[in-house]
């Protein structure tokens, strides 16, 4: 039976994935190469839910769900501003942009999450939050260099990068290569107009 690692996502255009490019380049032009490790901007979504491995039998239904849930759901709106850092912008491992929006993507993703759990993939530790992985702090990173990200970070001024219309979600394949991972849409649900 055949596997593979999947997730579901709102696609970001890719204006504004060039500006969050834009302000990662920022931070890796002032901290040692390897600190981070900086996501791409074409590789940059709004995860919805990560299954990890999904077999060929249960990606039917999975697509099955997700057109359910989009269904239930009207199109509405996200603003892409500010910056920020999981556990805190002082002490960062995941570094951020934000999303702005309505309940709307609050009862998608819940409705999604469950309905996942009920086919048997795991439930996520923490509660959900909105927002855009810009880069992972390295294990093997110096703490002199996390201070420093830390600082910088507290220091930045990201405004508002663009507000976008949400219409779909999206399954997405995910290939692990050694210059990263490849994603490729699987399926699309349009959400209630």
């Amino acid at each position: 039976m055949a596997v593979i690692r999947a997730f579901v996502a709102i696609d970001l255009p890719a204006g504004i994935q060039d500006g969050i490019d834009i302000i990662a380049q920022q931070f890796k032009d002032k901290v040692k190469p390897g600190t981070v490790r900086w996501v791409p901007g074409r590789n940059i979504h709004l995860t919805l839910k990560f299954l990890g491995e999904v077999s060929s039998t249960n990606l039917e239904v999975v697509k099955n769900l997700l057109q359910i849930q989009a269904s239930r759901q009207t199109c509405f709106d996200i603003t892409i501003a500010s910056l920020g850092a999981f556990p805190t912008i002082r002490r960062p491992r995941v570094v951020w942009i934000g999303v702005q929006a309505p309940q709307n993507l609050v009862a998608l993703q819940h409705g999604i999450e469950a309905e996942t759990l009920r086919l048997g993939y795991a439930a996520e530790e923490r509660p959900f939050s909105a927002h855009l992985t810009m880069g992972r702090v390295s294990h093997n990173a110096q703490p002199s260099e996390i201070t420093r990200l830390g600082e910088l970070l507290d220091a930045a001024t990201v405004g508002t990068l663009g507000t976008i219309r949400v219409d779909t979600v999206r399954l997405f394949r995910s290939d692990l290569k050694p210059g990263g991972a490849i994603y490729s849409q699987l399926f699309t649900a349009p959400l209630a107009h």
